[in-house]
């Protein structure tokens, strides 16, 4: 997936560590776009029909659209040249399955820190994580707690990797370099940082109304808009 993941288990619970990575071997053979022999790949290359693609695959496809139709194609599955790309959705679905691999193996508390992308689960103390400073990526711009259903939080923008998201023929610059959102579940937080991301301030407005979320954006010009939830949310 192009990044590195992390897990941190606490408590007497034995994990599979065999089983566990191999959840994210699995993703990324099957998803990566960078890997020819992807199955993701032999679609995009005309070597295998859509139609004939594994269930995992149309799967994860079909959950896509839905959050494409949800947020009004702020989020896409598709390239601007129309090609499947679903990694803006299937690195949040790794993280999603680690998590219920932990939970079934008994662990009682544990944080799975994917590209900056986290989810926990704690047993009684918050999980503490601090969110980059766009502006200077060895500096931290705050940290916040996980707590209670907030289990998952993930950040979006362009100061790791530039402008990277699709904004629908958009050559400006995005009016925010960084969202991080705060949700219940890995997925939903990933997708509504990227979707705020293109969507500007009126998506931030559109998606905290309809969204149980908090959220933090960083504009570009280093203005910081923080709903209540998640200024609540920061650490002291």
């Amino acid at each position: 997936m192009g990044t590195v993941a992390s897990i941190d288990v606490t408590g007497a619970a034995l994990v599979d560590l065999t089983e566990l990575e191999s959840i994210f071997r699995a993703v990324d053979a099957r998803f990566s776009l960078y890997r020819p022999d992807s199955e993701l790949s032999l679609i995009a290359s005309g070597r295998l029909m859509l139609t004939d693609a594994s269930e995992t695959l149309l799967a994860s496809y079909a959950r896509a659209l839905d959050w494409r139709a949800a947020t009004h194609g702020l989020f896409t599955p598709h390239r601007p040249d129309g090609t499947i790309d679903l990694n803006g959705l299937v690195k949040a679905e790794a993280i999603e399955q680690a998590g219920a691999f932990l939970d079934g193996s008994g662990c009682p508390q544990w944080t799975i820190n994917v590209g900056g992308d986290i989810l926990a689960r704690t047993a009684t103390l918050p999980a503490l994580t601090g969110i980059a400073d766009p502006a200077d990526d060895s500096a931290i711009l705050c940290s916040i707690a996980l707590r209670g259903t907030r289990r998952a939080i993930a950040t979006s923008g362009s100061a790791q990797r530039g402008d990277h998201i699709w904004r629908g023929g958009d050559v400006l610059p995005p009016h925010f370099a960084q969202v991080s959102v705060i949700a219940d579940d890995i997925v939903t937080a990933d997708i509504l940082a990227t979707a705020i991301v293109a969507g500007g301030p009126g998506a931030l407005d559109d998606i905290t109304d309809r969204w149980p979320v908090d959220v933090l954006a960083v504009g570009r010009d280093g203005v910081l808009s923080a709903t209540p939830g998640f200024r609540a949310a920061l650490s002291q």
